[in-house]
């Protein structure tokens, strides 16, 4: 299918370019998705443009030699100007190109004075007699290598672009000036050079090296008023349109979901995640490609068939693609070519959460053993001991009755961990004492949060089952409908007798319910983005168990 340019490069004198524009406009060629870019021949001249040609420009690109403005530049056009129209009565611009001859016969008049008084003959040997032109009469200048070598060293500063000179035996590139035609005027949005490439601005401190990139320019606002860079190329209208098969799902919706009144093998406008991802793929070609998507239904409105059936229909040529939650394996590989995969690779086990109830009263006592519960409070006992063998005889808070000894030397132990002692300790021996007895109270108690902690959430979360236990007991298990994932299950050697289909959530959770004692499943296998969508729903009751298995994802066909 050959592809329409949408590209245009205009390269003409302004009269004619002027027209040209003007009917581009009126057909519809100056709206968004063309490129339109004019050369020096137009934009030197750009004085010369008027209101209505320049509404008929909008968006267009110019280049054109840039000619560093100056009070020497303005001068000498004035002077120009001025002895132009007394010769002619044409009011007339000096652009670029006249710049470029004034510097060019300036160059050379400083030749010639340098090579000073000489004799300026020519040899006319050579002069055909049937001459046509004035120049073709011209014969060899006597002093033409002379000139030549006087020319190469001759710089100054020139009107056109500053420094005047010769680099082996040329002109220094000029640099070119990038605009963009936007509103009622010209906006310039970079420069070209020959050392650095695409620039924004004549400042190269922070340039490293050459650059193409339109990072570097100012933002340029396209035909169609529009900051989106067009292609360049568009589809032709009457060429054939893709085809592309779009599964039929009654569940999962969020990755592919059509409309509730497709017909079989209809043209439908599907969303979800799966299409906005292909979406966003043709969005992002260089280049435009028509396509209509068709739902792979029957008269039930149900998917005729499952995906291989789908996938199918590539090899019979009845789709040119497929997109939505189609997996990627080996099998499939044979007969159609996959893109690459889009979500997240795996197939996963779903169970069942079994609640272990801790909440009871004594569930405080369950974060430490018995053993460690005695530990800790004979230690409570023997620091209280230690302190009070340290301090009675010399700290006044720890004297008087025997009952006032036992009370404050277990009260300062144990209030060690909730808050700071009313009573002081004076001795070194004891304040190293307290000092350790705090750090091991403070891991004491940071341990004794964190078992709590787990013992009334984590732990009181745990999967009924794994694949063991299901081969071992028969259980029934449930797999996506028509999805590749029965090899798996089949590779795992489960009595086909033994296994149930499900298409949505709320199927899956329906079967889990029941269990398999009443025909329902007791596990489940499915891929990552399935069950994922899943455990959204139902978090608080299923959970993932190993093992995991190994797919390649969703990927279009």
């Amino acid at each position: 299918m050959a592809m329409q340019c949408r590209v245009f490069i205009v390269h003409m004198a302004p009269d004619l370019g002027f027209r040209i524009f003007n009917m581009a406009k009126e057909i519809g060629m100056m709206d968004e998705g063309y490129v339109w870019i004019i050369t020096d021949g137009m934009t030197n001249l750009w004085s010369m443009i008027n209101r209505f040609d320049m509404d008929s420009m909008q968006g267009v690109l110019g280049v054109r030699v840039y000619a560093p403005e100056s009070k020497e530049v303005d001068t000498f056009k004035v002077r120009w100007k001025r002895k132009f129209l007394q010769d002619n009565m044409v009011n007339a611009e000096l652009d670029i190109f006249g710049l470029w001859a004034y510097d060019a016969i300036f160059a050379l008049a400083m030749a010639v004075e340098k090579l000073g008084t000489v004799n300026f003959s020519f040899d006319a040997s050579n002069v055909s007699k049937s001459a046509r032109t004035d120049l073709e009469a011209f014969g060899v200048s006597q002093i033409g290598p002379k000139l030549i070598k006087a020319l190469s060293s001759t710089r100054f500063k020139g009107l056109s672009s500053g420094e005047f000179g010769f680099i082996n035996g040329q002109l220094e590139p000029p640099i070119f000036q990038i605009i963009n035609v936007n509103g009622n005027g010209e906006r310039r949005i970079g420069f070209w050079t020959s050392k650095y490439g695409l620039v924004k601005r004549l400042d190269f401190t922070n340039v490293t090296g050459y650059s193409t990139s339109k990072a570097n320019l100012g933002t340029i606002i396209w035909p169609g008023d529009t900051h989106f860079t067009p292609r360049g190329w568009e589809m032709p209208t009457k060429g054939k349109r893709l085809k592309i098969g779009v599964p039929v799902k009654t569940g999962f919706r969020e990755l592919v979901k059509l409309p509730p009144d497709s017909g079989p093998n209809s043209k439908v406008i599907p969303t979800g995640y799966c299409i906005d991802v292909f979406l966003a793929v043709m969005e992002a070609m260089p280049y435009a490609v028509p396509f209509d998507f068709y739902a792979f239904e029957n008269a039930e409105q149900e998917m005729a068939g499952t995906y291989n059936d789908l996938i199918d229909q590539v090899l019979y040529g009845n789709y040119d693609a497929v997109v939505g939650d189609i997996s990627i394996n080996n099998n499939r590989s044979f007969y159609v070519d996959f893109t690459l995969p889009f979500t997240e690779s795996g197939v996963v086990m779903v169970v069942p959460i079994k609640e272990e109830s801790n909440k009871n009263a004594w569930v405080f006592l369950k974060p430490l053993t018995w053993d460690l519960w005695v530990t800790s409070g004979g230690f409570f006992v023997l620091i209280a001991f230690v302190i009070w063998v340290l301090e009675h005889r010399i700290n006044e808070d720890f004297r008087g009755p025997p009952s006032h000894h036992v009370g404050t030397s277990f009260w300062f132990s144990f209030s060690t961990m909730v808050f700071a002692h009313r009573e002081r300790v004076v001795s070194n021996p004891a304040r190293f004492v307290v000092l350790i007895w705090c750090f091991v109270v403070f891991i004491l108690t940071q341990s004794y949060t964190a078992n709590l902690a787990s013992l009334l959430t984590i732990q009181g979360l745990q999967p009924t089952t794994n694949v063991y236990e299901l081969l071992r007991r028969r259980e029934n298990v449930g797999y996506h409908r028509g999805s590749s994932v029965k090899e798996i299950i089949d590779g795992l050697k489960f009595d086909p007798s033994k296994m149930r289909t499900f298409g949505s959530p709320e199927e899956l959770n329906e079967l889990f319910n029941n269990g398999s004692a009443k025909g329902g499943i007791a596990a489940a296998f499915d891929e990552i983005p399935y069950m994922k969508l899943f455990l959204e729903k139902y978090c608080n009751k299923y959970t993932t168990v190993e093992p995991n298995f190994k797919s390649d994802g969703f990927g279009g066909a």
